[in-house]
Formats: C-alpha cells, sequence, structure tokens
C-alpha cells in the first residue's frame, strides 16, 4: 500500500515537471528520451512494469491518439509507439536478442514492452525450463533494446491486457503458436491489425542448446564434478561419479602427458635450429682449416716443399767436354750404356804357372801357388 502511495507521489511530480516543461517551452508533444544524449535503456536495466519509471512513462502516453500502422512507419506518430513482444526467454541467447532488436526497430521511435511468463504458466503450457522465472525477468531487462519488462506476462493477450499496459502494436514470428486452446494464440491480435512480423534466427533456440547439453551429458557432468558440484547436486549414482572422476583422472593425465611432450617437441626444434647454426659455423671453420685453400693446405704444400727440397741430393759436376746444356739425367744414361771400367795394377801370371790353374781359379790358390815356388 505503502509502494501505491510513493508510486502516485512521483507521477504527480512528473506530470507537474513534464507540464512546467511544456509551458516554458511551447510544445505540447511529450518529452522524448530520444532527445537525451544518452539512452537510459543502453545506460541502465530497464524497468519492470510496476516500478516508478515505467509507470511515469505509461501515465504520460495518451492511448486515446490511435496510432496506424501506416502511421507508425512513416514516423509521424504523435507519440512514442508502444510495441509489445513476448515470449519464455530461457537461456537467454542471440536469437532473443535479434528478435528483440527487430521490434525495438520496426518503426522510428519505439518504445518496446516485453512480457515473460512464470514458471508455473510455462511448465503448464510448454514444459519445463532450465532457468527460473525471476532469472528470465532478469536476463531480458538487461537487454539493450529493452524499454520495459512484464513480469508473469499471459499466455494469450486480451483486450483488457493491451488496454492496461498501451499497447500499439504486437511484434512476433509470424508462423502460427499453437496452444491447447487455439491453433494461433496471435489470432486475436492479428484480427485486430496490430500484428506486426519479425524474423526467427534460424540454427539457434533454446531447445538447441538443451539438445547440446543432452548429447554431451558425460562430459558436462564430468566438467561440473571437476569444478567442485557433488554428485547429489547434478543427480548422478554413486557409480557414476566414481566412473566420471576416474575419466577426469585419465583426461589430466592425457592432458599433462600432451604437454611435456609439447615441451620436448619445442625443445627438439630448438636444439635443431641451435645444431643447424653451429653446423654452418663448424663447415666453415673446416673449410677453412682443411679445404683446398685451407691453412693446412697451404702449410702442408710449404713443408712438402721444403721437405723434397731438403732431401734431395745436390746435381753431379759435369765432366770436361760435356756439353754445357747436358742435364743430370742424361748423364746418368751416359753412366748406364758406358761397360766398367778394368781394374788396375792386376797380377799377371807367367804363362808356365796359368796351366796349372784349374777353372776354379781363385785369388787364394795363386797365392799357395805362389808361396810353393820360392
Amino acid at each position: 500500500m505503502m509502494e501505491e502511495v510513493d508510486a502516485e507521489k512521483i507521477i504527480a511530480e512528473k506530470l507537474n515537471n513534464h507540464k512546467d516543461n511544456m509551458d516554458k517551452n511551447g510544445d505540447e508533444s511529450p518529452i522524448q528520451r530520444e532527445n537525451s544524449p544518452i539512452y537510459p535503456s543502453i545506460c541502465n536495466q530497464a524497468p519492470f512494469s510496476d516500478e516508478g519509471e515505467a509507470m511515469i512513462e505509461r501515465e504520460m502516453c495518451d492511448y486515446n491518439t490511435k496510432i496506424t500502422l501506416k502511421m507508425a512507419k512513416s514516423g509521424k506518430a504523435p507519440r512514442r509507439v508502444r510495441v509489445y513482444a513476448d515470449g519464455i526467454y530461457d537461456l537467454f541467447h542471440q536469437g532473443h536478442a535479434k528478435q528483440l532488436m527487430q521490434a525495438k526497430n520496426i518503426f522510428p521511435n519505439v518504445y518496446l514492452i516485453v512480457g515473460v511468463c512464470s514458471d508455473e504458466l510455462t511448465h503448464q503450457k510448454k514444459g519445463r525450463t532450465v532457468m527460473y522465472d525471476h532469472e528470465r525477468y532478469d536476463a531480458v531487462r538487461h537487454c539493450r533494446y529493452v524499454d520495459e519488462v512484464v513480469q508473469n506476462a499471459p499466455w494469450e493477450l486480451d483486450e483488457e491486457y493491451l488496454t492496461k499496459h498501451k499497447i500499439d502494436f504486437v511484434a512476433h514470428d509470424d508462423i502460427p503458436y499453437e496452444s491447447d486452446d487455439a491453433e494461433d494464440v496471435y489470432a486475436f491480435i492479428k484480427q485486430k491489425g496490430m500484428f506486426v512480423s519479425t524474423q526467427r534466427t534460424v540454427g539457434v533456440s533454446t531447445s538447441e542448446i538443451v539438445a547440446r547439453i543432452v548429447k554431451d551429458y558425460d562430459v558436462y557432468v564430468r566438467r561440473n564434478l571437476a569444478r567442485g558440484y557433488s554428485a547429489k547436486d547434478l543427480n548422478v549414482s554413486f557409480l557414476n561419479e566414481k566412473k566420471f572422476r576416474l575419466q577426469n583422472k585419465f583426461d589430466d593425465l592425457k592432458d599433462k602427458g600432451k604437454r611435456v611432450f609439447e615441451n620436448i617437441e619445442e625443445k627438439r626444434v630448438d636444439m635443431i635450429s641451435k645444431w643447424e647454426e653451429k653446423s654452418r659455423d663448424f663447415i666453415d671453420a673446416f673449410l677453412l682449416l682443411f679445404g683446398r685453400e685451407g691453412r693446412l693446405s697451404t702449410m702442408w704444400n710449404e713443408s712438402k716443399g721444403r721437405l723434397m727440397q731438403a732431401l734431395s741430393p745436390p746435381g753431379s759436376p759435369k765432366r770436361a767436354g760435356s756439353p754445357s746444356g747436358s742435364s743430370t739425367s742424361s748423364i746418368n744414361d751416359d753412366d748406364h750404356a758406358r761397360p766398367p771400367p778394368k781394374k788396375n795394377g792386376r797380377y799377371e801370371l807367367p804363362q808356365t804357372t796359368k796351366q796349372y790353374l784349374s777353372d776354379d781359379y781363385s785369388d787364394d790358390d795363386e797365392f799357395i801357388h805362389h808361396e810353393k815356388n820360392k
């Protein structure tokens, strides 16, 4: 009760300030939020429909002035166009955000109201949700395109609800949305000419995300067990818990082994690159030392020349009368061709003695024979 009184006071003060501003400016059109350099819907969370800011916005709206579709599209509406979008918005994702972005930009100067259904109604009409309703409310109100959030929104809209929230148009994809009671819950809105269509984002939905989790159930259970959740929190049996924890241990060992091999591979590559650099230096040094024109080759050639010069005998002196141009080799050839000289002073035996000598005659026999004849 106290909150209602405070809200009425706030509304009265805001309306008085608004009238003062109109008197000063001479403009009867309501103050546009977009005229401010900073948009509250971007910098602040969107208010709930029962909060003061949303109530003030609703009170300032002259709903008696009806806005047609043609007027809204032309951008010549006398006030902000109040567009309503509703849904479950479970696991709020980019598909939801894109749908709300389209609703916000479907006309110029749109005030976007988003209705979010409660857990009780959603579980009854559609099925179980992953997020609780208060989490879904909070997720939607932090979307930059949203100006106001209606909690516990109805499944089907009626005239009373449209009037209460001063809704001009309802935005949703044009695929018929079936329910237990109707083939299309938006049939009433379409008949009134208040329906505007948005496009669904193909390939993404809450059901798709849930299907991914169910498909990789073991992976996500092991993930949460590793992050400190108990088997009771995850509704996992004792044996499954042990199995999942053992699998986590094996995965940890595999990851550690992989990191070790990666480190070894990095070190191996580094060692190979360093070895290549060192090998190039070694080859250069080797060629400098042992190459054809290297230091050792030069030293060996010089040493070899000195050694051959030292070991070679001096040339033979030239003989008298020999031609001056003859070489040592020609002299040696003449020596080989000339017969050896005769012995000088060889003792000649008398003729009488020679007859006593045999064919095996030797110097010793000659000496003995000479001694006998003395």
